[in-house]
């Protein structure tokens, strides 16, 4: 089992930044990869951006260059800090990570923390 807890969504203007944080707690001493994910009224969720124990990243073409994440070398607290934010990033950001046991992969989600850019 791992527990997901997402926080540091709020209210920001057009061209400002927010940190998001995601911290991990449960059986796993350490996870694989972790993603962050958004998913905006009306729309799909989507991959935001990832990152890999061995510190790989990925990012989603609308946020390269603004967003950049970042964690412990366990996952266990990963960052998401956007700059640059646009009406557009509005969204719940989700924190996401599937941890694999032999064959079996699990699927832990945070609650999600709401990301509103406007003037």
């Amino acid at each position: 089992q791992v527990q997901l807890v997402a926080s540091g969504g709020g209210l920001v203007q057009p061209g400002g930044s927010l940190r998001l944080s995601c911290a991990a707690s449960g059986s796993f001493s350490r996870l694989n990869t972790m993603g962050w994910y958004r998913q905006a009224p009306g729309k799909e969720r989507e991959l935001v951006a990832r990152i890999t124990s061995s510190g790989v990243t990925n990012y989603a073409d609308s946020v390269k260059g603004r967003f950049t994440i970042s964690g412990d070398n366990a996952l266990k607290t990963v960052y998401l800090q956007m700059n640059s934010l646009k009406p557009e990033d509005t969204a719940v950001y989700y924190c996401n990570t599937k941890p694999s046991v032999g064959f079996v992969q699990y699927d832990y989600w945070g609650q999600g923390t709401q990301v509103t850019v406007s003037s």
